[in-house]
C-alpha cells in the first residue's frame, strides 16, 4: 500500500485533533481554594471524615454563568473518589438559604464565587491522606461541558484536640458538626482579607430529660415557658481540659425564652455570647462557652483551672432563643477572625438520635438509650443525643 500524500496525512491529523478537542471537556475558568485545611475526625457513627469548605470562583466577569453539576473528591493519588456529589448530594453541601437550580446545578455568575461545605468520608482502614484532589464539572450558558481537575487541598495531619465533658447528664447536639445548612457551619465571615468559620464544629447543647425532651411546656405554649421549664437551665458548665481563662463576661441579664432578640451590632464574643468564658487549653486552642447564667461565672481572666472545674451555670443570654450551651473550639480567643477546630470527647454515651423539633415537643416519642456502651475519642454529630 502506498503511503498517503502529505496533504492527506495533514488533513487526517487535523481532523483527529478537531474530534478530540470537541469530545473532551474544556477547562473551566475557575479558581478554587480552601479557607482552612481539613483535619481527620471520627464522629459518633464511627466514620472518619474531613470537614472543609471549597471556595469556587468563576473568575472572569464576562464568562457568563457557569453551572456546577458535580464534584468529586480524591485522596492523594487514588483513582477511585472518596466522595462524589451531584443532584441532592450537591444540594446538601450548600450554605443556608442557597439552593440548586431546577436542573440540579449550582449557578455561579461571572465574577462571583460559591462555597461548598464538604464532609469527605474515609474508608475504614485507610490512612488519612496528605492531600485531597478535586474535579469539578460545569455546564456553560451554551450547554457545553467544562471541568476543573486536580484541584489540590493540603490536609492538616494533626489529630483533633481531645476534651473531657463540658456538662453532666443527657444532651442534644443541635446545629452540630456535619450540618452544612446550620447557622454554625454555614456562618461564613469575610474579614481582614480572608474567610473564617469560627463555628465550623460548634454544637448547641440542649439539656434533655429522661424521655429526650428539652422543655416541660406544651409545644403550642413554648412562648409562655419560663427558663425553669427547660431541662438544661442552671446546669453546671465544666472545664473540658486544664487551661487558662483568656476572656469572660458576666452581668448580662437572662431573658425570657423565645423573647425577641436584637440584631447584634457586630460579630464578636460580647455581641453574640451574652455571658461567656473562653479557655485556652493549649497554644492556639481555645474553648468557647456561651449563653451562661448571669451571676454564675466562677472564674476570672488569667485564672488557671483544672479539667472538670465548675466554670459557670447554663443560662439564657446573648443570641439564644432558649437555654442551651453554645460550645466550640477555635484557634483564637476572639470570634470573627478565628477558625473553628475539630475536637473529640474522650468519653460519652451515644444515647440516641433526635431533632430539635422532637426535643421541643414534649409529646414526641424519642428512643433514648442511656446505658449504651460508651464511645472513646469521637465527635458528636448533628442530632446526636449524648450522655456525659
Amino acid at each position: 500500500m502506498r503511503s498517503p500524500s502529505l496533504p492527506q496525512s495533514l488533513a487526517a491529523v487535523l481532523a483527529a485533533a478537531f474530534t478530540i478537542a470537541h469530545a473532551a471537556p474544556t477547562q473551566a475558568p475557575v479558581e478554587a481554594h480552601v479557607p482552612h485545611a481539613p483535619q481527620t475526625v471520627a464522629g459518633t457513627d464511627g466514620v472518619r471524615r474531613l470537614y472543609y469548605e471549597l471556595d469556587i470562583g468563576n473568575f472572569y466577569a464576562d464568562t457568563g454563568v457557569l453551572k456546577l453539576t458535580g464534584a468529586a473528591v480524591y485522596a492523594d493519588g487514588d483513582a477511585r473518589p472518596l466522595a462524589t456529589f451531584s443532584g441532592p448530594a450537591l444540594a446538601s453541601l450548600l450554605r443556608p438559604n442557597k439552593e440548586l437550580e431546577a436542573d440540579n446545578s449550582l449557578a455561579i455568575a461571572g465574577g462571583t464565587h460559591a462555597l461548598l461545605l464538604i464532609a469527605a468520608p474515609l474508608p475504614a482502614g485507610r490512612k488519612p491522606p496528605l492531600t485531597l484532589r478535586h474535579t469539578l464539572t460545569f455546564k456553560t450558558a451554551k450547554g457545553e461541558t467544562q471541568t476543573a481537575g486536580d484541584i489540590p487541598v493540603p490536609v492538616d495531619s494533626r489529630p483533633p484536640v481531645t476534651l473531657g465533658a463540658p456538662l453532666r447528664g443527657l444532651w442534644l447536639a443541635d446545629e452540630g458538626p456535619g450540618h452544612a445548612q446550620s447557622h454554625h457551619w454555614g456562618g461564613v465571615i469575610a474579614q481582614n482579607g480572608r474567610l473564617t468559620i469560627p463555628q465550623r464544629y460548634a454544637i448547641d447543647f440542649f439539656g434533655l430529660d429522661a424521655q429526650g425532651h428539652a422543655v416541660r411546656a406544651p409545644v403550642e405554649k413554648l412562648a409562655e415557658s419560663r427558663v425553669e421549664d427547660w431541662a438544661g437551665w442552671n446546669s453546671d458548665v465544666l472545664a473540658a481540659a486544664d487551661g487558662v481563662v483568656r476572656d469572660m463576661r458576666d452581668g448580662v441579664a437572662d431573658r425570657k425564652p423565645l423573647s425577641p432578640q436584637e440584631e447584634p451590632a457586630e460579630l464578636s464574643t460580647r455581641a453574640l455570647y451574652g455571658n461567656f468564658v473562653v479557655l485556652e487549653i493549649a497554644p492556639g486552642v481555645f474553648v468557647h462557652y456561651a449563653h451562661l447564667r448571669q451571676g454564675s461565672i466562677q472564674v476570672r481572666p488569667g485564672q488557671h483551672v483544672k479539667r472538670g472545674a465548675l466554670l459557670a451555670h447554663l443560662g439564657l443570654t446573648g443570641s439564644a432563643g432558649a437555654p442551651h450551651l453554645h460550645f466550640h473550639v477555635s484557634d483564637k480567643a476572639s470570634f470573627a477572625d478565628s477558625q473553628g477546630l475539630p475536637f473529640v470527647f474522650d468519653s460519652y454515651t451515644p444515647a440516641g438520635r433526635g431533632s430539635e423539633g422532637e426535643a421541643l415537643n414534649n409529646t414526641s416519642t424519642i428512643k433514648v438509650s442511656p446505658q449504651a456502651p460508651k464511645l472513646r475519642r469521637r465527635m458528636p454529630l448533628d442530632g446526636d443525643i449524648v450522655g456525659f
